[in-house]
């Protein structure tokens, strides 16, 4: 029997504002060009309107399991549909057991999905009042027996090809896929960094190369001061002038990779390290390879 620490029953499904709450801690690859005969033409032409979200964790590689969803939005997704579009991917919709041993290693997405067996759900490893109904575990809507509602879906392979990722090391590079190849089109990756409370990450820029336009609506580089994808925006990043280094305000912090459609650039590595906080004298001060200030203003944390 599962714990109330575990599962979280949910009976005011359709009320909730939890349907509501933005995505969080996705970290994505392209896709495999496995073709399915038992779907229709119009499906499979839809099949590339996917974007995939890979969570790895050495060794663990969160077993294998990753989040789905439109590129266009959110809960686009019905049963048949989302099995379609796991297998698509060469894996298969995950059971409960793998997506709470994915949570078990820091895989947190705000967003329901399909599951195996019509199940529907989603991983919470922070409580949060808008996310998980401040609840830590499964957030469990049961067996649905309308297998046309339309949520995301979460797969399981294994052997995916890894983008992102969730690191709790002191210490680590990222490495944009491929490097030190040319990234590739149409990529969506998040690597997520939580360190022990009560420490900053600084980050450092090794080497960054990312296709260069106005605005970089192109592809690009985000930078947050936090656990997802919402809040604590820093920056956007593009081209090839290595950006200033950044020391977060606490003991998160999650970057984000978004590639288009066409031209490719020879992407980037960062590395991190964990800092002790600074003291209160010390706020608002940093040195950097580049000799600019880049402290983020405010403290917060997650133990």
């Amino acid at each position: 029997m599962r714990s109330q620490e575990d599962t979280v029953n949910v009976s005011q499904l359709k009320t909730s504002n939890d349907l509501s709450v933005g995505l969080l801690l996705l970290m994505r690859t392209g896709y495999s060009r496995v073709m399915l005969s038992a779907l229709s033409p119009s499906f499979i032409s839809t099949l590339k309107g996917y974007t995939a979200t890979f969570t790895t964790h050495t060794p663990e590689r969160a077993a294998g399991v990753y989040h789905r969803e439109s590129r266009t939005g959110k809960y686009q997704l019905t049963y048949a549909e989302a099995k379609a579009v796991c297998e698509y991917e060469g894996g298969h919709l995950a059971t409960y057991q793998q997506l709470e041993a994915a949570r078990k290693i820091g895989f947190h997405v705000c967003a329901a999905g399909w599951m195996a067996k019509g199940r529907v759900g989603y991983p919470i490893v922070k409580a949060g009042p808008n996310c998980g109904f401040g609840k830590i575990g499964i957030v469990d809507y049961g067996i649905r027996l309308n297998r046309s509602e339309r949520w995301d879906a979460y797969c399981y392979n294994p052997n995916g090809k890894e983008c992102g990722g969730v690191f709790t090391d002191s210490k680590h590079v990222f490495k944009s896929p491929g490097y030190p190849n040319e990234y590739e089109n149409e990529q969506i990756c998040y690597w997520h960094i939580r360190v022990k409370y009560g420490q900053r990450i600084h980050l450092q820029f090794l080497e960054f190369d990312v296709e260069d336009d106005t605005a970089c609506m192109a592809d690009f580089l985000e930078i947050y001061d936090s656990y997802d994808d919402i809040n604590g925006f820093v920056g956007r990043f593009c081209g090839d002038e290595l950006p200033d280094d950044i020391i977060s305000t606490g003991n998160v912090m999650t970057l984000k990779f978004l590639t288009d459609a066409s031209v490719t650039a020879g992407g980037f590595q960062i590395r991190y390290v964990t800092m002790d906080m600074p003291s209160k004298s010390g706020d608002g001060k940093n040195t950097t390879s580049q000799g600019k200030t880049n402290f983020l203003s405010g403290k917060f944390g997650i133990m």
